[in-house]
């Protein structure tokens, strides 16, 4: 049982923060690209950058949290 719990408990936590790598800085590009599209009334240029720069810089994170999380997986299971 305690294996179950220990599993379920990283299953989730790497959920979340894979969740939050991804949504929190692409919502916080949309609406900074959006703000500043708005007041320098450049079209959805500084939106599009930033979104995408956002996307970028997210998938290297993802990728470096990805591996740490297998090698933590690797350990919880070989117990």
């Amino acid at each position: 049982m305690d294996d179950f719990r220990s599993s379920m408990r990283f299953a989730l936590r790497a959920m979340a923060d894979i969740t939050g790598t991804t949504l929190v800085p692409a919502f916080v590009a949309a609406i900074v690209g959006k703000f500043l599209d708005a007041r320098y009334g450049t079209g959805r240029i500084l939106f599009a950058v930033l979104l995408s720069l956002t996307f970028l810089g997210t998938a290297f994170i993802l990728v470096k949290k990805v591996r740490e999380y297998a090698k933590e997986y690797q350990k919880l299971i070989a117990h």
